[in-house]
């Protein structure tokens, strides 16, 4: 894996966590989680708009969104659902807990998603390092919780 590339999924990873916290002050100060998360939807929409030109910005054409299944169609309401999740929970949670929660939930069902294969992904098998990793994981997270 290329460095670069694995130090912008570290930023990302990051810069999550201080989403979190961003969203979820900004939750206290104003008092509507919703108009919240429709602040991020649209400082995304920016941050999108601005990322166009560098990565390219153009119109499929009918016949490839016909090819999209039904589910790839679900991605934004999934985070959007993240992003209120985030802005109702995470101060109440904390950092270390709400982050922990959605990182290793994601981590287990990216296992289960690459197992079987599911939605989109290349089949990687479940073997034993990935299980022991998801077990410890969720003890990880159990400790952080529950102090």
């Amino acid at each position: 894996m290329p460095a670069l590339i694995a130090l912008i999924a570290i930023l990302a990873g990051a810069l999550n966590t201080v989403q979190a916290g961003a969203n979820a002050t900004l939750n206290k100060a104003l008092g509507q989680p919703v108009l919240v998360a429709l602040t991020v939807s649209l400082a995304n929409a920016v941050v999108y708009l601005a990322a166009a030109p560098f990565v390219g910005l153009g119109w499929p054409g009918a016949s490839r969104l016909a090819q999209a299944p039904w589910w790839a169609w679900l991605g934004g309401a999934m985070g959007g659902a993240y992003v209120l999740a985030m802005t109702v929970f995470a101060g109440r949670l904390g950092a270390a807990t709400f982050a922990g929660f959605t990182v290793t939930a994601g981590l287990v069902t990216s296992v289960l998603l690459d197992h079987f294969g599911w939605v989109g992904f290349a089949q990687h098998p479940a073997g034993f390092g990935r299980i022991l990793g998801c077990g410890l994981m969720i003890a990880g997270v159990a400790l952080i919780a529950l102090n």
